[in-house]
């Protein structure tokens, strides 16, 4: 057929490839298991931060927002709404997105992709790099054979049906069990893994029978690559995001949700056995992040807004060793649908709205103590029974947080050799004595944190 074009063929070609399925892995491969999203930065800027702030930092990975050419308009879900898979979106070309992923590798960063294969568009009209499309034709690509017979929104999350065939917000739903589609899904991968990309994070997973993912993954150059899927976790609902984990990483929603209200509401004594032991996912398969650019604007979650709940949530996350997670990187709004300021040029952080949370002192110098206490247990956990709470990641680190309205002084049980050690939380000296206590005054809101081979800060 006329919309089966060279570049179909090849990714049918790919397509033919089976292989054996993967193991889901903790986080992108290697020690450091911590992402910087940086939503909707544009490439340019994403490289220069890998070279400045992530790599030097020790972040593990950078996301970043979907590459593929999409609809015009300023608003961020532009990029969600994909109507073709060339690199040609608002953030950058193929040369731009080539040279940062060539950045981040050089100082050390993984590069993990945004990945919008659900869907395509809703509308009709000319993309972001001039491709012409209708909602359920793109030209070379699809068209509408290609997507699911209900062309109707997702009504009820209780039918398995209505959630994986029916349109999420109006969007062309693709019809992910059929070989064509599956392979031109696969093709763009592919392109990307070409580029040196090391992830993906798949966006509306939950949209797409776990099968499908299954598959299409299995006709990827590297079908072990790193694989992130985005499945809402929703009581009572169909689709569970458990079902996901043969495949990869599933994002755990239930984790930030519990996080806002327990800093918000309830008592930092509960997070005593924070994860599993709440009924989550495992956490080798676990996905975690106070919030996200959805979460964020929906108020489900934690936000920047949230001032010192919502750095302090991010400090327990990178002490806690549950999961892999995610730090939010966005910009400030007001209204929900605005796009990135600048459409994407980040010039400096912390100027024309950049809130660049990824390199707030308090959540930067917290991604080199999780690499440092990786694979420790938690240790000498103490709390008030109430707000204030206390633990060691075995004998490599220690972190207390005061989240009561006053001031708290009191002395720590530690398992951390005696010594001089930096609170990197403020860059202050604490000493451990030989029975491995420490002695230290905390502000309300604050937070201590140490970590064997900072001596000095």
């Amino acid at each position: 057929m006329a919309r089966r074009t060279l570049a179909g063929v090849a990714a049918l070609a790919v397509a033919s490839v089976v292989m054996t399925p993967t193991v889901a892995q903790a986080a992108p491969p290697g020690n450091k298991d911590v992402t910087a999203v940086l939503f909707e930065w544009n490439f340019n800027s994403v490289a220069r931060e890998c070279t400045n702030t992530l790599g030097p930092a020790g972040y593990g990975s950078v996301q970043v927002s979907p590459p593929a050419e999409h609809i015009q308009g300023s608003q961020w879900w532009t990029s969600y709404q994909p109507v073709s898979y060339k690199i040609a979106g608002r953030l950058g070309d193929r040369t731009a997105f080539r040279n940062m992923v060539n950045t981040c590798h050089a100082a050390g960063v993984k590069v993990v992709a945004d990945a919008v294969i659900n869907h395509m568009s809703a509308g009709s009209g000319t993309g972001t790099g001039g491709s012409s499309y209708t909602k359920y034709n793109y030209p070379g690509l699809y068209s509408a054979p290609d997507f699911d017979d209900c062309t109707s929104q997702i009504t009820d999350y209780r039918n398995r049906g209505n959630v994986q065939n029916c349109e999420l917000v109006g969007l062309a739903d693709l019809d992910t069990g059929e070989n064509y589609v599956r392979g031109a899904i696969a093709g763009y991968l592919n392109d990307l893994l070409s580029l040196g990309v090391d992830g993906f994070r798949i966006d509306a997973a939950k949209h797409m029978p776990a099968a499908d993912l299954a598959n299409i993954k299995s006709r990827l150059t590297n079908p072990g690559v790193y694989w992130k899927q985005e499945a809402i976790y929703g009581a009572g609902e169909a689709v569970q995001p458990s079902e996901y984990t043969g495949t990869g990483d599933v994002q755990e929603f239930r984790y930030a949700y519990d996080l806002k209200r327990v800093f918000n509401n309830e008592n930092l004594a509960y997070l005593k056995n924070y994860g599993e032991g709440w009924g989550y996912m495992n956490s080798g398969v676990s996905g975690v992040f106070v919030d996200n650019h959805d979460t964020e604007r929906n108020g489900s979650t934690l936000s920047y807004k949230d001032n010192a709940n919502y750095t302090l949530a991010n400090v327990f996350m990178l002490a806690w060793p549950y999961g892999s997670p995610d730090i939010n990187s966005g910009y400030e709004f007001s209204d929900h649908d605005a796009g990135p300021p600048g459409g994407g040029q980040v010039n400096a952080c912390w100027q024309n709205g950049w809130k660049c949370q990824h390199a707030w002192p308090e959540i930067k110098s917290m991604v080199a103590f999780r690499n440092a206490t990786r694979g420790q247990a938690v240790t000498n956990w103490w709390d008030n029974g109430n707000d204030a709470i206390a633990f060691g990641r075995g004998n490599k680190g220690f972190v207390a947080i005061n989240h009561e309205s006053g001031s708290l002084t009191r002395t720590y049980q530690t398992s951390l050799p005696a010594g001089t050690y930096c609170n990197v939380q403020n860059n202050t000296p604490v000493t451990v004595n030989g029975s491995g206590q420490l002695t230290a005054t905390l502000g309300s809101n604050t937070a201590l944190a140490v970590y064997a081979g900072k001596s000095s800060c």
